[in-house]
Formats: structure tokens, C-alpha cells, sequence
């Protein structure tokens, strides 16, 4: 049995899962963690709203893969007698609504508030402002879109508390005929505490059959936009640097050196990516979360800093003050470049990192 286990003194135990309070609950913790979901393939996905009329009925959550499939998910709790049966129908139903929608008139229509909201101007706006990677392919995601909506290929995503027996058979039922247009994963959420600690435990319930047919999944002849190359270490990024002219050698040697100093905190960890159209990124991740404050870029030989202002906001937010005035008239946005990279920043920056480990 799957779960949290724990030990009382007297033998292992499973764990009491807490309950959540109601679905918004549950929603909000899918809408902006995202990458909780164990979904097959493991794409990186990115949310674009919640609660977005698709029709006579509201998706809870729509997204987008970094390969420009949409991402329909739908979010209930056991109690609630629509988690039977029910919930198949409407995500089938909102699948067929955007069946052959135009990316404009979405962003126009279904999506113009969300996006509003959160300052986008498009979905490809949202999408390369989220991604911390640079996995995007600019050039690619608007059409591969459009092609996914013209074709009715996208992924469809339970999330719930716990799956019935009967809702498990018809998502692997579903799953086994609809392999050329449908990705559809059935996931469970649990959430326990432990020693005041909130754990959350994602569970991938229904069998993934789409595997051995991954490729039939994207529109053909266009490349995934999300094929790059994540790497441990800055390794790949310090290669990239070494093609660079030298006029800006000088500055990536100070970016390489000051990341190597970050490295050092606890729970921060270098990665490199080597993303679509030769553009590479050294990545200061904080551990368990994953998530970086800044993005370093080689963009084709040149070097700048993106910043995450979500991340300052729930992991560094005593030193925003100071980041900003630092990176000013830049302002600390989400995703946005900053490229006068001065020791100030830099020094700004690391005591961010620094407030972010000791928390």
C-alpha cells in the first residue's frame, strides 16, 4: 500500500493523509505547482488560468506543454459524486470545445482574462515569462499550438484525493482507443504533515499506455520545442561560454565564478541547459523546491540574467527591496532581463539566495 509510513515505537504505520478543506483547495495547489504532477512523459508544463469557460462549463485548470500541446485539467475531490463518472464527460467535453479553436481568438476569448490579469499579452507571452529554462522554441510553440487545436491532440488530466475503481477503468479504457489524439493522466494527491511539515504525495494511477507512441502525440513534422538538454553541473554552460567572442569572455567568467560562489550555500545546485537554437542557461537552483531565482543566459555569445519575481515573492522577499533598487530601471518582473550586471547586483542577488537557504 502506498503512502506515508511512519514509525510509532512499535512497528510501521501508514500515515492519515490530511483531507482537503474543498476543491478550490486542490486546485489552487495544481494551478500554481504545476510541476507536482507526475504526468507520463514528464513534460514541462505551464499554467495559463483557472477556471476558464471552455462552452456551457469552466475548466479548473488549462496549460500548456513547452511542445505547445494544451493541457485540459480537471480537479475533484472523492466526496463530490461527480468524481465517479461525471468528471470524464466534462473534460471530454472541454477537449471539444477548443477542437479547432484559432490561438488568437483563444487568447481573445476564453483565455483574454487570465492572461490580462497576470500582464500577459499571449500565450506565448505567458509561456516564455514562466519558463526558467529557455526550452521554448519561440519560433515553433505558436504554430505546433495551433496545429495541436486544429487536430484535437491534447492531454487531459485528473487530479483527485483518491480514484475510484470504475473511474480507473474508463481512463484506461479511454486511454487504450484514443492513443493517436488523447494523453490522459489520472493522478491522485494526498497531503500529511510531518513534524509540522506539509508533504505532498502525487500518485500517477491510470497505466501509461501512450508511451511506446510518444512521437503520434506531436503534430507531424514539428520538432517538440521542449528537446533540449538539462545537465547537472555548469559544465556545459562554462563549453558554451568558451565559443563566446571575447568581448563579453570577461563577463562570463565573473557570472561563472559568482554561480560557483552560489553553489556553495546550502541546498543551492548548478544546472546547465542547452536549449533549441544554440542558446544555453546556467540555472542556481534551490533544493527541495527546484526553483531558481535568476537564469543565467549565453544568449548566441552574450550574457544577461533573467529574474523570477514569484520566487523572490515566496522564498527571498525581505531582499526585494534591495534587488530591485539594484537591478533599477529594470524592474523585477517576472522573467525579465536584466543586462547590466554589476557587482551590486550580483551582491544584491546573493543575499537573496542567502535569505532563501536559511529560511
Amino acid at each position: 500500500m502506498t503512502g506515508i509510513w511512519k514509525n510509532t515505537g512499535n512497528g510501521w504505520e501508514l500515515a492519515d493523509s490530511q483531507p482537503f478543506p474543498d476543491e478550490a483547495t486542490l486546485q489552487r495547489l495544481v494551478a500554481e505547482n504545476p510541476q507536482l504532477l507526475p504526468i507520463a512523459g514528464s513534460p514541462r508544463i505551464f499554467t495559463l488560468g483557472r477556471e476558464i469557460r471552455l462552452g456551457t462549463g469552466y475548466a479548473d485548470v488549462l496549460a500548456v506543454e513547452a511542445s505547445g500541446r494544451p493541457v485540459i485539467i480537471e480537479v475533484k475531490l472523492a466526496r463530490n459524486a461527480e468524481a465517479r463518472r461525471a468528471i470524464v464527460s466534462q473534460v471530454l467535453a472541454y477537449a471539444a470545445f477548443l477542437h479547432g479553436y484559432d490561438v488568437e481568438e483563444l487568447e481573445r476569448g476564453p483565455l483574454n482574462r487570465s492572461l490580462s490579469d497576470a500582464s500577459y499579452e499571449s500565450i506565448l507571452g505567458a509561456v516564455t515569462a514562466l519558463d526558467q529554462e529557455g526550452s521554448i522554441d519561440t519560433a515553433e510553440f505558436v504554430t505546433a499550438l495551433q496545429e495541436h487545436l486544429d487536430t484535437g491532440r491534447f492531454r487531459l488530466v485528473l487530479v483527485l484525493d483518491s480514484v475510484s475503481s470504475e473511474l480507473e477503468r474508463i481512463i484506461a479504457y479511454l486511454d487504450s482507443v484514443t492513443l493517436q489524439t488523447l494523453t490522459i493522466d489520472l493522478i491522485t494527491i494526498n497531503m500529511y504533515d510531518v513534524s509540522g511539515v506539509q508533504i505532498a504525495l502525487p500518485q500517477r494511477v491510470s497505466p501509461d499506455l501512450s508511451a511506446a507512441l510518444t512521437s503520434t502525440s506531436t503534430p507531424k513534422g514539428k520538432a517538440a520545442a521542449s528537446r533540449g538538454v538539462l545537465s547537472d553541473g555548469p559544465d556545459a554552460f562554462v563549453e558554451s561560454v568558451a565559443r563566446a567572442s571575447g568581448e563579453h569572455r570577461d563577463a562570463f567568467d565573473q557570472l561563472i565564478g559568482w554561480a560557483n560562489k552560489l553553489a556553495q550555500l546550502p541546498s543551492v545546485r548548478l544546472f546547465s541547459y542547452n536549449g533549441t537554437g544554440g542558446r544555453v542557461t546556467l540555472l542556481p537552483r534551490i533544493a527541495p523546491e527546484n526553483v531558481g531565482l535568476i537564469t543565467i543566459w549565453n544568449d548566441f555569445g552574450k550574457p544577461s540574467l533573467q529574474v523570477w519575481r514569484s520566487v523572490f515573492e515566496r522564498l527571498a522577499p525581505n531582499t526585494m527591496v534591495r534587488v530591485e533598487q539594484a537591478i533599477s530601471p529594470v524592474k523585477l518582473g517576472q522573467g525579465t532581463v536584466v543586462k547590466n550586471i554589476s557587482p551590486e547586483v550580483m551582491q544584491a542577488i546573493t543575499a537573496a539566495y542567502r535569505e532563501a537557504v536559511e529560511d
